[in-house]
């Protein structure tokens, strides 16, 4: 089971609230947190692309880093944990992102790898004049899935050629390539998203609002390994939580109550209704399981609070589900979690 960090790349980490802890993205903080995962045995850690954050009292994400060149950093100055980058497909063209990919293999060699982002919040991309409109909601995941075929091609024979609906390769080629194979993920939690990582992907996040019941991701986590099952390729879950941990679990709750008590409500407003413009979103969406109001002060990803005994209970509950080969965590308190994490539950687990 490889556990990975989503490093904080915007400001204030995942928590939208003004009783969390309140920080900027920096070089130096994100250095230290995977420095720290690697010291832990974390297996890879994931940096977010954002473009436009939610504002409010706290200035939810309005502070972020850019993700290729943090990653790239990072890349030397680690040397053993895996490390993915995130593109927004509507921002950077598929030939260009498989060059930076080669470049970041070359300072971490078999260590990198590209998250694929399609776009659900339309204000990130509005603001640059680079939205195609509405009815890119609609076919975001054709778009994707092409984005992803050039990039497999140019890894793997160095040559595109494809003559897609959105993009025209004319002998496009990539060299030096990858010293190996380069991973890719996505996090579609729709029945299409998910159909495009069972096609071309090799993991994918899943998320699901809810609070100390890991339960909620088994549902997801099946239908990813039905979609996997019919394309017949090997392609993983990974589940992602917040894990809220102290001493004891009163401890820990308390912490939690907190942070909800100081809810950033007009950050959470903007979440809201950038999420409610696909009107093309199924129920498990990525749209709409970001305007859930359960545990939104968090983004809406499941929530561990407890003791380390109770978390790495929750964790091992986890590992039992269809697809499932790892997990992503945030933290309250990157720093102290992943340490905590490395040194007081994963020895607990089972």
């Amino acid at each position: 089971m490889d556990f990975g960090v989503f490093i904080p790349i915007g400001n204030n980490g995942w928590l939208i609230s003004e009783n969390s802890p309140q920080y900027m993205p920096s070089f130096d903080l994100n250095k230290r947190v995977v420095q720290e995962a690697e010291l832990q045995g974390f297996a890879f850690a994931l940096s977010m692309i954002k473009l436009r954050g939610f504002g409010g009292k706290t200035e939810f994400w309005d502070h972020n880093l850019e993700s290729f060149t943090l990653m790239a950093g990072l890349a030397a100055v680690t040397e053993r944990i895996k490390l993915y980058a995130s593109t927004a497909v509507l921002t950077l063209p598929p030939a260009l992102v498989a060059r930076m990919a080669t470049t970041i293999d070359s300072i971490a060699p078999g260590r990198f790898g590209i998250n694929i982002v399609s776009g659900w919040a339309k204000g990130e991309y509005d603001q640059m004049g680079l939205w195609p409109g509405d009815d890119y909601f609609s076919y975001r995941y054709d778009y994707s899935t092409e984005y992803v075929r050039v990039l497999r091609d140019l890894f793997e024979k160095g040559r595109c050629d494809l003559q897609g609906e959105h993009f025209t390769m004319n002998d496009c080629v990539l060299s030096p390539r990858p010293s190996g194979h380069v991973d890719i993920v996505c996090a579609g939690q729709s029945e299409r998203g998910m159909r495009m990582v069972a096609e071309y992907g090799d993991y994918n996040f899943v998320l699901s609002p809810g609070v100390n019941d890991p339960e909620v991701y088994r549902e997801s986590t099946q239908r990813l390994a039905t979609a996997a099952e019919a394309t017949g390729r090997d392609v993983g879950s990974l589940p992602l939580f917040m894990a809220i941990m102290a001493e004891t679990d009163e401890e820990a709750q308390a912490k939690w109550a907190s942070y909800n008590a100081g809810a950033d409500a007009a950050a959470l407003g903007y979440m809201s209704d950038e999420g409610s413009k696909d009107a093309t979103a199924d129920g498990s969406g990525t749209a709409r399981t970001i305007n859930l109001p359960e545990g939104a002060v968090n983004f809406n990803m499941a929530t561990l609070v407890g003791s380390y005994e109770t978390v790495a209970r929750q964790i091992d509950q986890v590992a039992t589900m269809p697809g499932v080969k790892g997990m992503m965590f945030t933290f309250d308190d990157f720093e102290q979690g992943v340490h905590d994490f490395g040194t007081r539950v994963k020895p607990l687990l089972g």
